[in-house]
């Protein structure tokens, strides 16, 4: 299966970057529940970044549960469905929020923002 690839644009912390793409992954199925991620080495080359930047990312997955260790074999995608969703929804939360204080700032009011997706057509955003 094809993986998006990695971008790093420039203006944003590289840490922030790897860990929200690591996250977008999960909560997308990109990386299912209980697959084996590949080293950290590897996964740094793909990205084109250093591995201590890759390892601090993936630390931070490991504390928020989405990601856990098993000191012989590897890091593996959390198995928990439910913090995978609940997480997914955060996301996609934070897309609303940030959609609505754009929005807001050329002012349009709520329903105007509500109308404009009810109508969009994803024709449009291609």
């Amino acid at each position: 299966r094809m993986l998006m690839s990695w971008e790093i644009k420039s203006g944003l912390p590289i840490y922030t970057q790897l860990l929200e793409e690591l996250k977008r992954r999960i909560v997308s199925g990109q990386y299912e529940p209980g697959e084996k991620l590949l080293p950290v080495r590897e996964l740094a080359q793909e990205a084109k970044v250093n591995p201590n930047t890759m390892q601090k990312a993936l630390a931070e997955l490991e504390r928020q549960n989405l990601v856990y260790a098993v000191r012989t074999t590897g890091r593996y995608i959390t198995e928990d469905i439910q913090l995978i969703e609940q997480t997914k929804d955060e996301f996609a939360k934070s897309h609303v929020q940030t959609y609505y204080k754009e929005m807001s700032t050329l002012g349009y009011e709520k329903q105007d923002m509500v109308r404009m997706i009810t109508e969009y057509n994803e024709e449009d955003g291609r």
